[in-house]
């Protein structure tokens, strides 16, 4: 069974009464350990986990840079992700509970300061809708099992790298780890993604240089306030034929 998902088998009842076998998406707790201490554990699909662990140290402001880290392991299991840096690193103590699915994990980084995202990206919304066309194909994890988040990033004509968790938070860090591991610049590319945007992702795609941030589903009242801080276009709603765009409309040509 490819990874990321699992195989059960059910009853489906409609018109008639059968059984389904079938993939459904995995959930498991996966603990990040940095320089040999826990630092936090979160509720994911173990996929691409090594990618996960780099990004979600990058964009929570612990490391900068691929160099700044000396190795990665990832348990047979999928369960733990051991991250040793070249570096001392002083993690913060205050965690937040963010409104991610299955609870997501960000901290209270006083040292962490985003800077407003200055970029001349312009899109077309038919660049959109076209991308989101792409950003689920008949080989993704989604197609196999649906209960999934994707997440893409593009540079308005190709989907660079994409990610899949049953977090959607997850899967942004999953594409900052990504970058750093195939040296893909995401300073001004444009984030896609396919579930709610809270705070806390508009946070990882400033941190990332992202100036467009869009979904097929809605922004928060709190992701709203936070992109027009931060000069991010949050997109949100994206149809065949419509979207609805909260803020920095003047990237849509």
């Amino acid at each position: 069974m490819p990874a990321g998902s699992v195989r059960l088998t059910w009853r489906e009842i409609g018109t008639e009464q059968r059984e389904i076998s079938g993939e459904v998406i995995e959930e498991a707790f996966v603990t990040l350990y940095l320089n040999g201490q826990e630092l936090v554990t979160i509720m994911g699909t173990p996929l691409n986990l090594e990618a996960f662990g780099l990004g979600f140290l990058f964009n929570e402001g612990l490391i900068e840079t691929i160099d700044d880290i000396d190795h990665v392991h990832v348990s047979l299991a999928s369960c733990c992700v051991d991250i040793w840096t070249r570096h001392a690193v002083d993690v913060p103590k205050h965690q937040i509970v963010t409104s991610g699915c299955g609870g997501g994990i960000t901290f209270d980084n006083p040292q962490l300061r985003l800077e407003p995202v200055e970029s001349n990206v312009r899109l077309n919304p038919k660049q959109l809708y076209q991308l989101f066309n792409m950003l689920q194909g008949p080989d993704s994890l989604y197609a196999r099992a649906r209960g999934v988040h994707t997440t893409g990033l593009t540079d308005g004509n190709q989907i660079l790298a994409f990610a899949e968790d049953v977090g959607r938070h997850n899967t942004i860090d999953k594409i900052a780890g990504i970058c750093l591991q195939e040296g893909i610049e995401a300073r001004d590319r444009v984030l896609l993604t396919t579930g709610r945007v809270s705070s806390e992702m508009l946070r990882k795609a400033a941190r990332m240089g992202c100036p467009v941030i869009a979904s097929r589903n809605s922004p928060t009242s709190l992701s709203i306030e936070l992109a027009k801080t931060l000069h991010i276009t949050l997109i949100g709603y994206v149809r065949r034929a419509s979207m609805r765009v909260y803020t920095r409309p003047e990237r849509m040509t």
